[in-house]
């Protein structure tokens, strides 16, 4: 079980100098980016002293939402969903801020592996059924992150079935932190961009969401329990590689910014 420690503001997991692993909230600059991380005794720690900043929540069960932005629809020519259509990624895909994204030796084509910038919400508490208007109280918190899929495995090379193409190992970055509901108070309206190599490839606002987070979670919670520490990963907006035939290559460079919560950071490499 994953285990949440109380917050006000804002967490972050990192890893000192010395490889102890620690949670403490972090000061941000006006452009979101962390300067300082105050321990949990209050003691302020140089981001200097800081190795690495590491994967906010090892989560239990991570649920991804596809086809959630209409514009994303259109893009890839398909029909607005009714209902989510939820799909599941393994939890070990999972990496942190400034980890490398690998591309895996059975994913290495041309056309192949592509970015996802989405809101992430994390789940507080167990829950089952959870009704919509109650959704958000079961909110732990909120992060960026990248879901990454291998577009060939999505399609013909895995019988049309999306979870084997996402589940790759390190296909899953989040972070650097988590922001809190006392922070955002509204998940379905976050200006949200995915950078390439520094250029602007994504650019929404999750109030373009054709299910809201409530929605989200209280679909996903249908006969299913939620267990703490779980992600629901809210769906990407238009601009994806798939339909800019611009897919991630090694040496890229992959940004995903969200209003309030920060810029997660992954460059790519090509497994040997």
């Amino acid at each position: 079980m994953c285990n949440l420690l109380p917050f006000s503001k804002y967490l972050v997991k990192f890893k000192d100098l010395q490889g102890n692993i620690k949670y403490g909230e972090p000061i941000l600059t006006p452009s979101l980016t962390i300067q300082v991380i105050k321990d949990l005794n209050g003691r302020l720690i140089d981001f200097s002293s800081v190795s690495s900043i590491l994967p906010p929540v090892f989560p239990p069960q991570i649920f991804c939402n596809g086809l959630n932005y209409k514009q994303h629809c259109l893009e890839v020519n398909l029909e607005f969903p009714k209902l989510p259509v939820v799909v599941f990624k393994l939890p070990q895909s999972v990496i942190g801020d400034n980890q490398q994204i690998i591309i895996p030796k059975c994913a290495q084509s041309k056309n192949e592996v592509d970015y996802e910038g989405e809101l992430a919400v994390i789940i507080g508490k167990r829950g089952k059924n959870i009704r919509e208007e109650d959704a958000l109280n079961y909110v732990y918190g909120y992060t960026c992150a990248n879901d990454v899929s291998a577009r060939r495995w999505q399609g013909k090379k895995n019988g049309n079935q999306w979870s084997r193409c996402k589940s790759f190992d390190t296909f899953c970055p989040i972070g650097p932190v988590i922001a809190s509901p006392s922070i955002i108070k509204n998940p379905n309206n976050l200006n949200i961009r995915t950078f390439l190599n520094g250029k602007i490839v994504q650019s929404s606002n999750t109030s373009n969401m054709i299910f809201s987070v409530q929605r989200l979670i209280h679909e996903v919670s249908k006969g299913t329990t939620l267990l703490p520490g779980s992600l629901i990963l809210t769906g990407t907006p238009a601009g994806v590689g798939l339909s800019r035939n611009e897919f991630l290559k090694e040496n890229d460079r992959c940004e995903i910014e969200i209003e309030m919560i920060g810029k997660l950071c992954n460059t790519v490499a090509i497994e040997q």
